[in-house]
């Protein structure tokens, strides 16, 4: 196992003379020079106490926020708003897919015994209505990591049994025990990203993860517990073309998914993927409207979006009565 395991990430795409289509490298660079279009600008939030609150709290008990490790845009947005997601299991992937910024390396099997108790101690103390855990791929663990994220959520419901939580995990390289381990505890939302479409899947995510794979996932956790929201997450602007997406939308509505969120791929360095084209707001709501009519109960869908922004929307379908 641990020889299959990447230490460093060492692709380099400024260096490849063709990634995909014929297209050459330069083309890409030409994109990359030119300025980000108005829709891209982040504007200044307003933080609160709530913000320094989280951003104290996460620094001082030594936890990581996938907030703060794949820089997400919405991260002032979110925590002034009093909602968090934290990143189980350190801050290191035993994966390298070529849209992420979180390090890539090899934990051989570590993990901190006291992280459920210490988010759970941290999520009390901000009286959280709703909480996201997600976690970086720890192919170094047998299970996967299903077990610790079984003990963070019951430690937080042992605390703040008001606390919904929604998990966000890898694809336990598809074992059947590890989604159910999961799944059994008390969570609300079970989401795992499908990324991106079938045809990009690869080079774009690690040559251990895949397609079908994530829709396997997410159609396991749905049998095991009919009644939980299940949700994914797809990249826009890598190169997928109208159809593949909406191909996408049908083949999660076969696998029973509830909630999808888009939003534009932001490349995080230049050794990471090369950004294809600037997807509209204008496409980004054409793309809301058409997944609704697959029959999500929600699609998320703007540039800034990530997988876990505005996460607390799965409660709205629960409070307003609708069966899942």
């Amino acid at each position: 196992m641990k020889d299959l395991i990447p230490t460093v990430k060492i692709t380099n795409f400024a260096g490849v003379s063709s990634i995909k289509d014929g297209m050459k490298s330069n083309a890409y660079s030409k994109i990359e020079r030119e300025k980000k279009p108005s829709w891209i600008r982040m504007t200044a939030n307003q933080v609160n106490q709530n913000y320094s609150l989280i951003k104290n709290k996460v620094k001082n008990l030594n936890l990581s926020t996938v907030c703060e490790e794949a820089k997400c845009p919405n991260l002032s947005e979110c925590w002034s708003r009093g909602t968090a997601t934290f990143m189980l299991m350190g801050d290191t992937c035993t994966r390298a897919c070529q849209f992420c910024s979180v390090n890539t390396g090899n934990p051989n099997g570590w993990l901190d015994k006291d992280e459920p108790r210490k988010i759970a101690e941290t999520i009390s103390l901000m009286s959280l209505k709703y909480i996201v855990l997600t976690c970086v791929n720890r192919d170094d663990i047998p299970d996967g990591g299903a077990q610790h994220f079984a003990s963070t959520v019951e430690a937080i419901k042992e605390l703040s049994p008001q606390t919904e939580v929604e998990v966000l995990t890898s694809d336990f390289n598809g074992a059947y025990d590890s989604i159910e381990t999961v799944v059994n505890s008390p969570i609300k939302v079970f989401a795992q990203n499908i990324e991106t479409v079938e045809r990009l899947t690869h080079p774009i995510r690690d040559p251990r993860a895949g397609y079908s794979k994530t829709l396997d996932v997410l159609k396991t956790a749905k049998e095991i517990n009919p009644n939980m929201i299940t949700k994914s997450s797809i990249i826009l602007g890598l190169g997928e073309t109208e159809d593949e997406i909406y191909q996408t939308f049908e083949d999660l509505r076969k696998h029973n998914v509830d909630i999808v969120t888009l939003g534009q791929y932001l490349r995080p360095t230049l050794n990471h993927y090369p950004i294809d084209r600037w997807v509209t707001p204008k496409e980004f709501d054409l793309y809301r409207k058409v997944g609704l009519k697959y029959g999500f109960l929600e699609v998320i869908s703007s540039p800034m979006a990530r997988s876990s922004y505005r996460a607390e929307r799965a409660l709205d379908f629960n409070n307003a009565g609708i069966k899942i």
